[in-house]
């Protein structure tokens, strides 16, 4: 099985998929023949892309709402049952931008709900909405959103803490669900989406870059983000039967392709607790005194 084939036949869930990358994803999805239910809190917005993936010969649904609903979630899930036959992928590409004022020392409590409900509850409720029918069959992938974020190199709270917790969330499943056949990875993509332009984020990489909270580099290629369409084919290989990998955290910016390599213990100290008393502040010092 090569290239365009490997998701013909497939049902697939798009959450956030009324526009930017997973708009891009969806549309990719159904014109390599998959069935797509498309889902956005925006009507409009999943009405335009189920008309374009109609008129290209594709086959898409709507569903509007957000998925932080469990009501929601287990409709998408519904609706993909009823029309295709059964998920087969599950691609998770909601989010909204963290709000100004989004610092530890001035966000509201229901700006730090909003933003877990947009990237992580969203993510568990379809979720676990998806699993039980994925483990019946035997098979299944599921694609998750993270960020760059989730490193805290941006600042903020909400944002970060939530794909922090995607990225966790999914590791998790990923080593609960492989025995079951299904696959789950997260891509933290680079793209240029209605989150990363405008004059308020502008603005904001200007801001961090002043507070030294990123570098040059980092703070340039944020503000030349590449179009979406190059984020959403990593999506789209890892929803196919080409992908055998799981429990990865991916990267998808423009031309480049990357991967989190997953965290190590590293030693900084030990001694016996069977015949050693607890270490001291004084004994601690040496060990973490110089940042490391």
């Amino acid at each position: 099985m090569t290239g365009d084939a490997a998701v013909a036949g497939k049902a697939a869930i798009v959450v956030g998929g009324g526009s930017g990358i997973g708009r891009n994803v969806a549309v990719e999805l159904a014109r390599q023949g998959a069935g797509v239910v498309v889902n956005s809190r925006s009507e409009a917005a999943v009405d335009a892309v189920v008309e374009e993936i109609r008129a290209a010969g594709g086959r898409a649904l709507a569903v509007a709402g957000s998925a932080a609903d469990e009501t929601i979630a287990d409709a998408l899930v519904r609706r993909c049952v009823d029309s295709f036959g059964a998920v087969d992928v599950l691609v998770n590409c909601a989010g909204i931008a963290e709000p100004a004022h989004s610092s530890i020392l001035d966000i509201s409590t229901a700006d730090w709900r909003a933003q877990l409900d947009s990237h992580l509850t969203t993510v568990f409720n379809t979720c676990r909405a998806v699993a039980p029918l994925m483990v019946a069959r035997g098979a299944g992938s599921i694609v998750n959103t993270g960020s760059f974020a989730y490193l805290g190199d941006y600042g903020g709270t909400g944002y970060p803490a939530g794909k922090g917790a995607v990225a966790s969330l999914t590791l998790a499943m990923a080593a609960e669900l492989k025995e079951h056949g299904i696959r789950v990875n997260a891509i933290c993509p680079g793209a240029r989406t209605r989150l990363s332009t405008g004059a308020e984020y502008e603005e904001k990489i200007a801001e961090l870059r002043e507070r030294g909270l990123l570098d040059e580099f980092t703070a340039q290629s944020s503000l030349d983000a590449p179009p979406p369409e190059y984020a959403a084919s990593l999506y789209v290989y890892l929803a196919s039967d080409l992908a055998t990998v799981t429990g990865q955290i991916l990267i998808a910016a423009g031309g480049f392709v990357g991967r989190f390599a997953r965290p190590k213990l590293e030693s900084i100290g030990y001694r016996d607790h069977a015949d050693t008393p607890p270490w001291s502040v004084a004994e601690l010092h040496p060990l973490l005194g110089d940042g490391a």
